[in-house]
């Protein structure tokens, strides 16, 4: 097989499961991140077992589970009565169905426990302070330029630089994105600050007309994230690190469950942060001859079916096989791509309908809805049954 010199622009999630996928494999990886020190914001985040055999055979899963929490379902209930809607099972049914747990865990966890697997590999494999602005390509490489004036070159660049991708952008321009309408609210709140036994490990969603809340833990149960979304006209920046006034996030859920009060009410006022969602629809083509995208770069999509990192980390597995599979690096490219679009543009599709089905506008919506949908089995068929070291590719 042959060894490629790759280039990764972005050390994010998706960036740093790519590195070690293909240094497992043998290449050469090197990552190229505008930030001046390796770290991760946000909250909570859901590894699902699609992801969790990637991770696994890098030999992080006994890190990640001690890491996060492993919820014993998912619930959907009412915004206001919180009755269970439906309920499906995750914990060890999860893992009996797909060979791999369901696990939770702070975002900045995860991260932190992936660049120190990438560090194996190459303790200098992160080159820090490298803001991408343009790439170029011959029949022989590509190379990756940088504001500082510097330039890398490689047989290969990956663009794993999110949603203002400037790898994607030039591959396939802008793409359009649509506000829907909606802005997540993002809290952390102690558990020691709520009372005793106060919601179960689970996975919980509380519908309601104009929103939704999704609560689960992190960190051995220290932890609670909340993700509150709304409907509002408001559009705020597009970013994870907004601060809003906690004023505004008790107003939005007035008279939603006492559970979601409580959670609301031990909040650090000056901790809320909220941001604006908005659709991008997934493109026919992400590669050209030597660069290709993966993550956020190739794939945004809305919270609304928790899939975003675990689609990055099976980009990361995907491309791996895909090089090994091929004679060229063109080839390999088209063949990764190949299976991986139709995959994640359902997912970006179905995540967005989603957004409907949570924000339905009466409790007999509600139940109509889901009497005629079995959410856990669907996932169960597609969703979290594929494995990316094991599917297919054509």
């Amino acid at each position: 097989m042959r060894k490629y010199r790759i280039l990764i622009a972005g050390a994010g999630i998706g960036g740093l499961t790519a590195a070690s996928c293909l240094a497992k494999a043998g290449h050469h990886v090197e990552i190229y991140e505008q930030a001046p020190q390796l770290a991760e914001v946000g909250a909570g985040i859901q590894i699902s077992a699609n992801a969790m055999h990637v991770l696994r055979d890098l030999g992080l899963g006994g890190a990640i589970v001690k890491a996060g929490v492993s919820p014993d379902a998912y619930e959907f209930r009412l915004h206001d009565t919180g009755e269970v809607i439906q309920r499906f099972s995750l914990s060890e049914e999860h893992k009996r169905l797909h060979g791999a747990p369901y696990t939770q865990l702070h975002r900045a966890d995860l991260h932190d426990i992936l660049a120190a697997k990438a560090r194996e590999f190459d303790p200098n494999v992160v080159r820090l302070n490298h803001t991408a602005v343009g790439f170029s390509e011959s029949p022989s490489g590509v190379e990756l330029r940088f504001a500082n004036g510097a330039s890398a070159e490689g047989d290969l660049l990956i663009g794993a630089d999110g949603l203002k991708s400037v790898v994607a952008k030039q591959i396939h321009g802008e793409v359009p994105a649509v506000y829907t309408g909606d802005a997540a609210w993002r809290i952390l709140v102690p558990t020691e600050r709520l009372p005793q036994g106060f919601l179960d490990q689970v996975m919980s969603v509380f519908m309601g007309p104009g929103g939704h809340v999704v609560c689960y833990y992190l960190r051995a149960g220290a932890l609670l994230n909340f993700v509150g979304l709304i409907e509002t006209d408001e559009v705020s920046e597009e970013s994870w690190t907004v601060k809003l006034p906690w004023d505004e996030l008790k107003a939005h859920f007035a008279g939603w469950h006492p559970a979601i009060q409580t959670i609301i009410d031990a909040a650090d006022k000056d901790q809320c942060y909220r941001w604006s969602l908005h659709f991008r629809k997934p493109i026919g083509n992400w590669s050209s001859q030597r660069a290709t995208l993966l993550g956020d770069a190739a794939h945004p999509t809305l919270p609304y079916l928790a899939q975003g990192a675990a689609m990055a980390i099976e980009d990361g597995a995907v491309l791996t096989r895909a090089l090994a599979m091929t004679d060229t690096t063109p080839e390999a490219l088209q063949l990764y791509q190949r299976n991986r679009i139709e995959r994640t543009a359902r997912i970006v599709n179905q995540s967005s309908a989603n957004r409907d089905l949570f924000h339905l506008r009466s409790v007999a919506e509600i139940r109509a809805a889901f009497a005629n949908r079995n959410e856990g089995a669907d996932r169960n068929a597609w969703l979290y049954s594929y494995n990316p070291l094991t599917v297919e590719l054509k």
